[in-house]
């Protein structure tokens, strides 16, 4: 068996968040009542995994699984966090108010992704075969304000975003909360109308997309 195949084939047993039926999820904010013991169903909920084959579905072109960073994931995230690494009660509420508000002024994905050619999958690069785009379901998109590689992931990605491999390529996307509309006016690109979204890798080799279908 190839280094690549055996790459895949790891990789598809490491991204069994995405086997299951994708849960749709809520953009409503508020206080959460979660344990440390929350946070794996909570990553579930918001984690999307997607392919683009070649060779007769024998190889993927692209495997990615993105979380994205929702006010609700990101509660989560704090409150495994600061049991994890003992926080005092001030030190989480000073975490919990500045992730919320990063929440707050830009949408960001975990992502982890896996290519034929490691070139391919460098996202910040001339030599990448694939461009990320955030769009709704009014088919308005915006592209990234930032891609930023995460060159070697540490103990903290390889616990909480477990997907995350030696084979994969990790990076943080951060799209803006607005975009200009064809009328000129500023519109929220994920607002309470959207009853879904995607992240898009295109390119050459074809268009993957990841969905999150949301409720009303």
């Amino acid at each position: 068996m190839s280094e690549v195949r055996r790459g895949a084939l790891a990789l598809g047993l490491a991204v069994a968040v995405g086997a299951c039926a994708s849960p749709t999820v809520s953009l409503r904010q508020g206080p959460r009542a979660y344990t440390a013991e929350s946070y794996d169903a909570v990553l579930q909920r918001w984690t999307r995994e997607g392919h683009q084959y070649a060779l007769q579905g024998l190889d993927d072109r692209i495997a990615v699984t993105a979380t994205y960073e929702s006010w609700d994931f990101r509660w989560a995230y704090v409150v495994r966090y600061a049991q994890d690494f003992r926080l005092t009660t001030p030190e989480r509420q000073e975490l919990l108010q500045h992730t919320l508000e990063a929440a707050q002024q830009e949408h960001e994905f975990y992502v982890a992704l896996y290519t034929q050619s490691r070139r391919w999958g460098e996202l910040t690069r001339p030599t990448s075969a694939w461009r990320v785009l955030l769009l709704n379901d009014r088919r308005e998109e915006v592209a990234p304000v930032a891609i930023e590689p995460i060159n070697r992931p540490g103990a903290v990605e390889l616990t909480y975003f477990p997907y995350t491999t030696v084979w994969r390529q990790a990076f943080r996307i951060r799209f803006p909360k607005y975009l200009r509309s064809a009328s000129g006016a500023e519109v929220e690109v994920i607002d309470e109308r959207v009853r879904s979204f995607r992240l898009r890798f295109s390119g050459p080799l074809g268009t993957t997309d990841l969905v999150w279908n949301v409720t009303p």
